[in-house]
């Protein structure tokens, strides 16, 4: 695009021949005016005032970009926070999408039955109107818990995660179970060379399989949550890290998120409180909430912030019997976990990584 300047023509212009001034131009020296040239004092006062605001520039500059910097870690430092369903029982995803915007919580990890039913919900929406209203909640699905399907069972739902963007799919280990030593050892080698097709199908999904720690399980106890993490043929297994199935000592946790942390995908908070295997009052059952049981997570988010842990975290619990939600009312479902929530970030905040 030419400039407008060429268009300003004044009158018409002739050739002229080349003289000796021609090879000097115009701008080449400028006489100056002695009444207009200022003193050396003029100027060292000058060039104090320029060198003052170019030093308030400079301040300014570098405080806005300290600030956002510092922002910007804050928001990097902070638990990434993963919502699951199956909290709300049989509730409609319609219902428990507008909690995860009060929550801010913008990921949510779908569960089947009988846990929860919004697996179903979505078979039954469709992928299109699932993806739609997730959109229309500014939600999305960052992971599908699928503990009927088992490890060895997950290709469809791999393919349909990789289709709606979803990068999780937890799910647990199954049997043998009671192993120790050698035994344990050996299982888990076979375990994870068994896994190794799977997880070259979860290469193409870009997903990632993340195996719980759960009682009665291959994967059940802190050695075999250590030799998982050495045995693990590709970075997408993982661990699903669940505090409830493990002894309930912080020092004991602590350390073994920081041996394994690199294998860690989902880190639940939740703890053991008094169980979640038979009836019992409502407020005894939601000790397994974080900041409402003795369990003190401090430790186990330092170990997970000095870390850098950038996965996901999700305030967890189990209801009894299943399928229902964690409280009588979603209003309460709500209350309880903003304050769990608020109780994860606020440890979180003040944990000390030295």
């Amino acid at each position: 695009m030419g400039s407008g300047f060429g268009k300003m023509h004044i009158g018409k212009r002739h050739p002229r021949r080349a003289s000796q001034s021609d090879a000097f131009p115009p701008t080449t020296f400028r006489f100056r005016d002695p009444v207009m040239t200022p003193s050396p004092i003029q100027r060292r006062a000058a060039l104090e005032q320029l060198g003052l605001a170019i030093a308030a520039a400079s301040l300014a500059s570098n405080s806005a970009a300290s600030l956002q910097a510092n922002e910007t870690v804050s928001q990097q430092s902070a638990p990434r926070h993963l919502l699951s369903s199956s909290l709300f029982g049989y509730s409609n995803l319609s219902d428990i999408l507008p909690i995860a915007k009060r929550l801010g919580i913008q990921a949510i990890d779908v569960w089947p039955k009988v846990h929860g039913n919004q697996r179903e919900q979505l078979t039954e929406m469709g992928e299109a109107k699932f993806a739609e209203l997730l959109a229309s909640h500014e939600c999305k699905l960052e992971c599908l818990t699928q503990y009927p399907l088992g490890p060895f069972g997950l290709g469809e739902e791999m393919r349909l995660a990789k289709r709606l963007s979803c990068g999780t799919i937890v799910t647990g280990s199954g049997g043998p179970k009671g192993l120790t030593g050698e035994e344990l050892k050996q299982s888990l080698r076979q375990w994870a060379e068994k896994m190794k097709p799977h997880l070259e199908l979860a290469q193409q999904c870009d997903v990632t399989i993340a195996i719980e720690n759960h009682a009665n399980s291959l994967l059940d106890s802190p050695d075999s949550i250590r030799w998982f993490q050495d045995f693990r043929p590709s970075e997408r297994l993982a661990i699903a890290f669940a505090p409830y199935h493990l002894p309930q000592d912080e020092a004991m946790l602590s350390a073994l998120i920081g041996d394994v942390l690199p294998s860690i995908e989902v880190f639940y908070a939740w703890q053991h409180g008094k169980g979640c295997m038979q009836a019992q009052p409502k407020e005894d059952e939601q000790l397994q909430l974080p900041g409402r049981g003795n369990l003190d997570f401090a430790q186990l988010l330092a170990q997970l912030k000095k870390g850098a842990y950038r996965r996901w975290t999700e305030v967890f619990m189990h209801p009894f019997p299943r399928g229902v939600p964690i409280a009588e009312r979603l209003d309460q479902v709500t209350e309880l976990l903003a304050a769990s929530k608020a109780y994860v970030d606020q440890t979180w905040n003040s944990a000390s990584t030295n």
